[in-house]
């Protein structure tokens, strides 16, 4: 749940993380419930994974934790670091990508939009 900007977010997600494709863009309409022309609906497939995302009618006093995140598994080390540079614009890295011992790169970001990402090559 964003606060008006998941249609921006959702853009972001299937145009960095392979395997991923918007699935259905819904918007509100003038009549509301939420601001107009914000997503009311976002599906999308993330790396395999269906998601969906929408702009809250109305001001929420909570965001996304790290307590949740996505966890994204690819094939190479370069791929971490371009899925981590992406995701990280604007965002804050928890784990800069690295070898950390139980993988030989990972990285941790929370994106832009707040939400966080684990992202490892196997």
């Amino acid at each position: 749940m964003f606060e008006g900007r998941a249609e921006e977010a959702l853009t972001r997600y299937v145009s960095t993380i392979p395997d991923s494709q918007t699935l259905l863009i819904e918007r509100y309409g003038a009549d509301g419930p939420g601001v107009e022309g914000t997503l009311s609906r976002g599906e999308a497939v993330l790396a395999g994974q269906r998601v969906r995302l929408f702009d809250s009618p109305g001001h929420h006093e909570f965001t996304f934790t790290p307590a949740f995140s996505f966890f994204i598994t690819v094939d190479t080390e370069d791929e971490v670091d371009r899925i981590a540079d992406a995701l990280g614009v604007g965002g804050s890295f928890l784990m800069p990508a690295g070898n950390y011992g139980f993988s030989r790169r990972f990285a941790w970001i929370n994106d832009e939009f707040g939400l966080s990402w684990q992202i490892n090559a196997e």
